[in-house]
């Protein structure tokens, strides 16, 4: 199957946003990926973080799942949704969701960002958990015969939750982020790498990357990454999609030759 990573760079306006994401999911769709993901907060980067408040939807209802639904459906896809807020059960909080849709249109998956991301070097400060609520549980979902496993941004950081998502093993692992400028050069592609080196799987990373008209900078360089480590196709920053076949022969020969996987003992 062809997967594809759209990459953004989201403004504080929500309809540029969508537009924007409609325009290269559709790219991706017309050169053939089948499973297609968009950035962290694709639908808005806000001029606050609390801006996310005034656009969260409840779960199931709400503009933005509707125009997932309909995109996936419109070209036939699975479409994994980036990130949009959805209430949390704590006033003044949301949920930092990731929303999976078949190709018919129903939802198939939501996944809940576990890892709030927290930075300070004396230059930016960065703090989560100060508008999210964490989600708790792992989640992965079929997709044509895929199993596809679900994380966001700085879960990249914690090992564990791919562990927790290869029970059984996946076949993709999806890693929708907003990472900083910082942050990702110094290790975005290696924390990739090293989630699809050790899982022996494909990893499908759509990032949000350039200078944003709230003046942040994130990384972009969304990619796809084979079971072997290979970065297979990567975008560095700008608007665009990267795309590459996620084939099933190519797991078998990595996992087959070198069983790391049949190997664990914790």
């Amino acid at each position: 199957m062809k997967i594809a990573a759209v990459q953004m760079v989201s403004t504080p306006d929500v309809a540029r946003n969508l537009a924007a994401a409609a325009r290269l999911v559709a790219e991706a769709a017309d050169a053939g990926a089948r499973l297609v993901a968009l950035p962290e907060y694709f639908c808005l980067m806000g001029q606050r973080d609390d801006d996310k408040l005034a656009i969260a939807e409840a779960d199931g209802d709400g503009p933005i799942q509707a125009f997932l639904a309909e995109t996936a459906r419109r070209h036939g896809i699975w479409l994994v949704g980036g990130t949009l807020p959805i209430r949390a059960t704590a006033p003044g909080r949301v949920r930092n969701a990731c929303c999976v849709y078949g190709p018919e249109g129903a939802r198939v998956a939501r996944y809940d960002k576990i890892h709030l991301f927290a930075f300070d070097n004396g230059r930016e400060h960065y703090d989560e958990g100060r508008v999210l609520e964490a989600g708790s549980e792992p989640v992965a979902f079929d997709a044509g015969g895929l199993r596809v496993g679900l994380s966001i941004c700085y879960d990249l950081r914690f090992p564990e939750l791919y562990r927790a998502l290869m029970q059984p093993p996946c076949d993709v692992l999806v890693v929708p982020a907003a990472f900083t400028h910082t942050t990702g050069l110094a290790h975005w592609e290696l924390l990739l790498r090293a989630r699809a080196v050790e899982n022996q799987c494909h990893v499908l990373a759509s990032a949000q990357g350039g200078l944003h008209e709230n003046g942040r900078r994130t990384f972009g360089h969304s990619m796809v990454i084979g079971p072997w480590g290979e970065v297979l196709a990567v975008r560095a920053e700008g608007e665009g999609v990267v795309a590459a076949d996620a084939a099933l022969e190519r797991r078998d020969a990595v996992r087959g030759q070198l069983p790391a996987l049949a190997h664990r003992r914790f």
